[in-house]
């Protein structure tokens, strides 16, 4: 009787998460949570030091113009730039300036989106350290039934993990192409995700192409935690969050109500932040090992073009201008406005979390970097 209880229990379990998050990714985003609008919003160039592991300073002291600084924030919180919810600025290593906006506060947790992959990425390259797995691995190796999937193949028998952080798996997959079959929307229709996207056919040889495709990223988060032998989430607070001082976080879960590495992740902007500032200081945070270097130097290296920007390694690269110069950035990136930019040359780390989905107006840091953060810099 007691274990008819909790089959029973369970079953409610998974129907009310079901009814919370839901398969598709829309229904999901239907109900992330938007901010308070109560709360007010706040500017600072002086940020207060509330011992989450982020040293604090002022942007005069940091090489950096005070009143262009503060421009940058108040422009935001007087509507210049709409939908940005966060702004926080770092340079040698210290938080030097942070706004919160449109009804978020330092302490909300705000959704990534796909910014999330870059932490994938570091979770990936932790795993590989650890000899869970090598970066040549083809995933055929790596993942149990791998041959019971449809569309069997010696390429996709060839797909190797470094595929899977480059986006040229070569499976049919686009997350820019509606009528693609890997089209993230149709995954999340699905009751198993990683296995939808291993049934799609072969593009292209693995390798060759690089495509946009969320459903690599999940089929990569299966092997960290199949190799583990945990969870993603519990991964992640193990060997990245916990040495971070990031004690806040929620993972999207899949239909079997396991972390996924699906967009959707949530983290405190701070802790957004925090990725920024791991890798440009080759992967330690505060003295700490947390991601090995090489790893961070591989992450930096321009691998493929993607859209209008290079990437590799589940970062975005382009270059900005500074004082009539180009200077190299490394970013993730989420839909609605959600970034970390890495600017090594000018030891400089900006994030930016927005509620801009699929809209043109996700670009406005861009802007934002371009025209008013960077000529701060002295």
């Amino acid at each position: 009787m007691e274990r008819y209880f909790r089959t029973i229990l369970g079953i409610l379990l998974l129907g009310a998460m079901a009814a919370l998050y839901g398969c598709a990714g829309e229904n999901f985003y239907d109900t992330a949570p938007s901010g308070n609008p109560n709360t007010p919003a706040t500017v600072s160039v002086a940020p207060q030091d509330t011992g989450d592991g982020w040293s604090v300073s002022t942007p005069d002291a940091e090489g950096m113009n005070l009143e262009a600084t503060r421009g940058a924030l108040e422009a935001v919180r007087d509507g210049r730039h709409t939908g940005v919810d966060s702004l926080l600025i770092a340079r040698h290593g210290r938080l030097v300036a942070e706004g919160y906006f449109n009804g978020f506060d330092r302490g909300t947790l705000h959704d990534l989106r796909s910014a999330g992959k870059s932490f994938v990425s570091a979770l990936a390259g932790i795993a590989i350290e650890r000899g869970s797995f090598s970066l040549d691995d083809p995933v055929s190796q790596l993942l149990p039934r791998f041959e019971t999937h449809s569309n069997m193949s010696d390429a996709k028998r060839a797909i190797t993990v470094r595929h899977l952080l480059n986006m040229s798996s070569g499976l049919e997959c686009s997350d820019w192409d509606p009528s693609s079959p890997g089209h993230e929307e149709k995954m999340y229709d699905s009751r198993d995700w990683a296995g939808f996207i291993l049934d799609l056919p072969m593009q292209n040889p693995p390798g060759t192409v690089a495509s946009y495709c969320t459903g690599g990223v999940v089929v990569l988060g299966e092997v960290i935690a199949q190799r583990a032998g945990t969870g993603l989430d519990a991964y992640a607070n193990t060997y990245l969050f916990a040495l971070l001082g990031i004690q806040q976080s929620f993972w999207r879960p899949a239909p079997d109500g396991h972390a996924t590495a699906a967009t959707g992740m949530r983290l405190r902007p701070r802790d957004l932040a925090k990725l920024g500032e791991l890798y440009l200081d080759g992967g330690t945070w505060n003295g700490v090992r947390v991601v090995p270097a090489p790893w961070v130097e591989l992450s930096r290296q321009r691998v493929t073009p993607l859209g209008s920007d290079q990437y590799g390694f589940l970062w975005w690269k382009r270059y900005f201008l500074h004082n009539g110069e180009q200077v190299d950035s490394y970013y993730a990136s989420g839909n609605g406005g959600n970034y970390v930019f890495v600017f090594p040359s000018l030891d400089l780390v900006v994030a930016f979390t927005g509620s801009n989905y699929n809209s043109s107006l996700a670009n406005q840091p861009y802007v934002i970097l371009s025209d008013r953060i960077l000529p701060a810099i002295r």
